[in-house]
């Protein structure tokens, strides 16, 4: 990412992050990625040359940013899902905003009734959503991995780890999958078959 786009979108994080302090309803915050984690993503985007990505919550963007801007160095596309319109239709004008729209699909839908309905190949998932449901979507999250090579991230693994351990020993009880734990942000999660 060059340098004046990485400014502008850490003063957007700034500003939304200023947004959620006033916030007392969780469910009403942004939420947004820390931007060491965007940023370590993007890097195995563009190390990995992802063709096709899909990220599971988009909220307002701010991800989206970084990863459709890897996205760019291969060509690749994402698929974002996000329930809320209103939080679409906000990732949709700041994808329009810093020109990178052209390498996004918006959709606003459930993401289980997404899973359950895809037919699409992504080689990488970004999971970052309402974690209660994650286990829900686990079924269909572990079709996408059995593919080797394709990689599941889940964010908030440490912040929220009470949050996430049933997903965690779900995965676990598998027995072919290489989990590991990365310290950076609010904790990430990375999930690939054996």
């Amino acid at each position: 990412m060059n340098v004046n786009l990485k400014n502008e979108i850490l003063l957007l994080y700034n500003q939304l992050k200023e947004e959620d302090s006033q916030k007392e309803n969780r469910l009403d915050r942004w939420r947004n990625l820390e931007p060491e984690s965007a940023e370590f993503i993007s890097i195995i985007i563009r190390a990995q040359q992802t063709k096709n990505m899909l990220e599971i919550g988009t909220s307002n963007g701010f991800s989206t940013l970084w990863f459709a801007d890897a996205l760019k160095s291969s060509q690749g596309k994402l698929t974002t899902i996000e329930i809320e319109k209103d939080r679409t239709e906000a990732a949709r004008n700041y994808l329009n905003n810093f020109d990178l729209i052209q390498q996004v699909e918006l959709i606003t839908m459930d993401a289980k009734d997404y899973l359950n309905s895809i037919e699409k190949e992504f080689s990488l998932i970004f999971l970052d959503a309402e974690r209660k449901y994650y286990t829900s979507y686990w079924e269909n999250l572990k079709k996408m991995l059995d593919k080797k090579g394709n990689l599941l991230i889940v964010d908030n693994i440490i912040s929220h780890k009470s949050d996430v351990e049933d997903f965690i020993e779900l995965i676990e009880s598998e027995n072919k999958y290489v989990l590991s734990i990365i310290n950076i942000g609010a904790g990430l999660l990375f999930v690939t078959r054996e």
